[in-house]
């Protein structure tokens, strides 16, 4: 039975993710931040543990936990948006958006690639076309657009790292979905994203040199 783990998988997209894993007979191990939604996520059949994504210890805890795991696939999904403007952050601001979104996967990600590595799997990071600076036309929401350029740059760092141990490393556009993120006017539903995303790594080949992918697997600039 392969086994993928989703960091993240409380709502939204990585539920979705969990969900459809689970409904193609995979081991789905996921996370969240309250216990109540592990206890959901158990209820559908995953092993779920509890994890705040910007506590160092509980990441630490977290890599425990994965010792001896072999996994065939992982989506860290686990983000936030932060403020709308495209001013003058705030220290407070600054630090959630960056801790959420970059130092947990520069802490997670050395803890996940060698569970991967040991299935020669694939590692995904739910990043965003804002992050990509070889396509951009806007400034809108920049505090989140230099959270997913950094997020990129983490991944092509893991990719360097564990590539060569059979590690393929994908950075993901979602689309625009309808999340508490994306809003009601999205144009995707969280499952469709899932299942697009789904479709897309498993039909990559492996490869050591990281991707930016659309949800559908058309390239995006880094």
């Amino acid at each position: 039975m392969p086994t993928v783990l989703i960091v993240g998988a409380s709502r939204g997209i990585g539920h979705a993710l969990a969900s459809q894993y689970l409904d193609e007979d995979w081991r789905v191990i996921a996370t969240a931040r309250r216990q109540a939604d592990c206890d959901a996520l158990k209820a559908l059949g995953a092993h779920a543990h509890v994890l705040d994504v910007t506590d160092a210890d509980a990441i630490a805890g977290l890599g425990w936990k994965l010792d001896g795991e072999l996994l065939d696939a992982a989506f860290l999904v686990s983000g936030v948006y932060g403020p709308q403007h495209s001013g003058f952050p705030t220290q407070d601001e600054f630090d959630t958006v960056m801790h959420t979104n970059v130092l947990a996967a520069m802490r997670l990600l050395p803890l996940i690639a060698p569970t991967v590595a040991a299935r020669r799997g694939k590692l995904a990071v739910l990043s965003s076309r804002m992050g990509s600076i070889g396509a951009r036309t806007s400034n809108a929401g920049s505090l989140y657009r230099a959270s997913k350029a950094a997020l990129n740059s983490v991944l092509a760092d893991t990719s360097i790292a564990f590539g060569g141990d059979g590690v393929t490393c994908v950075a993901f556009h979602p689309g625009w979905v309808r999340t508490d993120m994306g809003g009601p006017e999205a144009t995707l539903s969280p499952a469709d994203s899932a299942r697009a995303m789904r479709a897309t790594l498993a039909g990559l080949d492996a490869s050591a040199t990281p991707r930016f992918l659309n949800y559908d697997g058309t390239p995006i600039p880094w």
